[in-house]
């Protein structure tokens, strides 16, 4: 089983080791092209405006011309934010860490593919960028992450914003998770609920060593977890099926 999880803007501000380590080698020359081709862009003025970035957060630029000496930590404490929070990798179970390192995948726009034993810089970059000379990233990370991933085995949770999912769709194996809250007997799409709880979700997962390998089978384990799930209707052949998972208000 995979959990794809999209990264977080919220990042801790600085690394401890000067190592750095990245599962996924079949990624190393597009990481460094990216890599290279960001380092760049942040040396002219045009920075700011394409990283969608405002005055204030002009610092980010700093940090980015640093990245290739940068001191690095480990994925499972780079990342903040309310899914990371909820998710809370830091205080699972050594055997939970173990399968959440072989289970979660994080969608990078600068590295690709993350586990959460990797150590990287602290940088800023989203896959909705669209970075001179590769133009936007999901198009460009595309053709490396599909030969990576498509060679994987097994039930894929997908648990990414649409712009991450933009990079490669798992298909027929894929379980997309859409959190829908329900009040007054009408049920609504939800955004910050939805972090959190996709952030509850994916530990129940790590936290667990059974292993579903059908929509159905993930539906009945979170069942029995205490989540209240629905399949809902399949989206089309080649297509993730959608799992509700509904909260109250």
């Amino acid at each position: 089983m995979l959990i794809l999880l999209p990264p977080s803007e919220g990042k801790a501000e600085r690394g401890t080791s000067a190592a750095r380590r990245l599962s996924f080698p079949e990624l190393a020359s597009p990481r460094e092209k990216v890599l290279d081709a960001l380092v760049s862009l942040c040396r002219t003025p045009e920075a700011r405006d394409v990283l969608g970035l405002s005055e204030g957060q002009a610092g980010e630029i700093e940090r980015n011309l640093a990245l290739p000496t940068a001191r690095t930590l480990p994925v499972a404490a780079l990342y903040t934010g309310v899914l990371y929070d909820n998710l809370g990798l830091a205080t699972l179970s050594p055997e939970a860490r173990r399968r959440a390192d072989r289970r979660i995948v994080v969608f990078s726009a600068l590295w690709g593919l993350l586990r959460p034993s990797d150590r990287v810089p602290p940088y800023r970059l989203s896959m909705g960028v669209r970075l001179p000379p590769m133009g936007g990233l999901a198009a460009f990370w595309r053709p490396s992450i599909s030969a990576v991933l498509d060679a994987t085995k097994g039930l894929v949770v997908d648990m990414r914003s649409a712009t991450y999912a933009a990079a490669w769709q798992p298909g027929e194996r894929g379980v997309a998770v859409r959190v829908l809250r329900e009040a007054a007997g009408k049920r609504t799409v939800v955004s910050h609920m939805a972090k959190a709880t996709r952030g509850v979700v994916a530990r129940a997962l790590v936290e667990t060593p059974d292993r579903p390998r059908t929509a159905g089978d993930l539906a009945d384990l979170l069942t029995g977890l205490g989540h209240r799930v629905e399949p809902a209707a399949p989206a089309g052949r080649g297509k993730p099926r959608i799992l509700d998972v509904i909260v109250d208000e």
